[in-house]
């Protein structure tokens, strides 16, 4: 395929909503559009977002704010304008990061772009329903939903077998491709003067290990297993600092468990680090990355640890530790913080063999951005190509048709107008002149638009109708 790949990549959230996904969507339009073809990013309306600085086209859709319940604005996605201006861009393959409203825009815009729709599923979004939904119904109904969107896609992408599988456990039985994320870390350790600049201003002598973590303060990132085990390796006369590098709800309850277990003077609670370069210099400062999360489906904090020849220790058979080998390119343990504080009792006075690991993950297991995404839009290559060709089965639902429909209803409004606006135009032209006849024709021609219009919209509502 020589055609050049024009994108139209849909998240629920993009900077200044900075998380996990919302990176990955900057990553993949930032190399797009450098390096690839065209990018265009659609995610709902923030009020302080600034998007002059991308070079690149955002088109943010309505949306209300919802952040006090879920983290994020929920988006409004069937709006006419929010089409219409996608439809500039002549788009050839839609990318949806989100199961949510995202998906319901991909599924909306697919006929009249007439382009192929691919999700990637990045997320364990269950534990997040689980911890958000108690009344299982209302959960089965959410997940069938979820899952109902998710099969509607052409093609679905999943960061790891282990994220598929976890896709499999909630209903889903479509195929699924294998695409890694990369990281914007650039391989290699920032300098000892850096280091020391970021870090020396904190208590951390140099003779004792230094453990880090980096991502968000919830418990279900396996924080309660770190601070479990290093209260366990404490009592066992072993000393040691633990970073930890990030917010989130449960930032003062973690905090408050290390005072209760007596280890709050050996951490150091920092928030957020936005800026890169210094979270490099912990990177590149620290003996070991403590990572026992199950709920991540990729981690890519491990590969930004690897960047810098950190090796991680993680939870044995979880995501995390696909393409890890237990004392080569990182460490595991079972899942439980006495296997987790042996393995840590075994390994953190062993400096020569840290950094050994530490330079295979970096060797090994690092994987950049640029070469994530050329891998992806290889693949948006083969999928436009089948697209083309009919080769995706399409799942006629109710949705299905109903997504259509909303679709052909909003392109439909979108022609009218465009077409009522020239007549007005016309009208104002040329009821400047001296000829009536001629004015009277363009008014006759403008409110025959209006009624073609209210025809069209009738009748798409009509169609709609049939589905609700």
């Amino acid at each position: 395929m020589d055609e050049k790949i024009s994108v139209c990549l849909i998240n629920d959230s993009f900077p200044p909503l900075i998380d996990g996904v919302a990176n990955t969507v900057k990553n993949y339009a930032d190399i797009i559009n450098k390096k690839h073809g065209k990018a265009v990013v659609a995610v709902p309306y923030y009020p302080k977002a600034d998007d002059s600085k991308f070079p690149y086209k955002v088109v943010r859709f309505p949306s209300i704010n919802t952040e006090k319940f879920v983290g994020y604005r929920t988006g409004f996605p069937f709006f006419a304008e929010t089409l219409d201006e996608i439809k500039s861009e002549n788009i050839n393959i839609i990318h949806t990061h989100c199961p949510f409203t995202s998906a319901l825009l991909a599924r909306t815009l697919r006929e009249p772009l007439d382009a192929p729709v691919v999700f990637t599923y990045h997320t364990k979004f269950d534990i997040d329903i689980e911890s958000a939904v108690k009344n299982s119904y209302i959960k089965k109904k959410v997940l069938g939903y979820l899952v109902d969107n998710i099969e509607a896609c052409d093609e679905v992408w999943v960061v790891s077998e282990g994220a598929g599988e976890n896709l499999r456990s909630i209903g889903y039985k479509g195929e699924y491709f294998v695409m890694q994320n990369g990281v914007d870390i650039p391989k290699g350790r920032v300098s000892d003067d850096f280091i020391e600049e970021v870090t020396g201003g904190y208590n951390i002598p140099n003779e004792i290990p230094v453990f880090l973590f980096v991502g968000r303060m919830n418990w279900y990132k396996g924080l309660k297993i770190i601070e479990d085990s290093l209260a366990k390796i404490k009592s066992d006369g072993k000393d040691f600092r633990m970073v930890f590098i990030g917010g989130g709800r449960d930032f003062d309850d973690v905090k408050k468990y290390s005072a209760e277990l007596k280890i709050e003077e050996n951490c150091l609670f920092l928030g957020p680090i936005r800026d890169r370069e210094k979270l490099r210099a912990w990177y590149s400062r620290a003996d070991l990355f403590l990572f026992p999360s199950v709920y991540d489906t990729n981690g890519l904090v491990i590969r930004e640890a690897a960047a810098s020849g950190l090796p991680s220790l993680i939870i044995e058979k979880s995501c995390a530790a696909e393409g890890i080998t237990d004392g080569y390119t990182g460490f595991l343990a079972e899942n439980n913080a006495e296997a987790f504080a042996k393995k840590l009792s075994e390994i953190c006075d062993n400096r020569a063999l840290l950094k050994e690991v530490g330079k295979n993950a970096m060797d090994k297991i690092y994987i950049s951005w640029e070469d994530a995404v050329m891998a992806a839009t290889e693949r948006y290559k083969t999928v436009i190509e089948k697209y083309k060709a009919g080769k995706y089965e399409r799942k006629q639902s109710f949705s299905d048709e109903w997504f259509n429909a909303e679709g052909e209803l909003l392109d439909a409004i979108n022609r009218a107008e465009k077409l009522r606006k020239r007549a007005k135009t016309a009208v104002i032209n040329y009821g400047k002149g001296k000829n009536r006849a001629i004015k009277n024709s363009a008014k006759e021609f403008y409110h025959g638009m209006n009624e073609k219009r209210r025809k069209i919209t009738k009748a798409l509502r009509k169609k709609l109708d049939m589905f609700l």
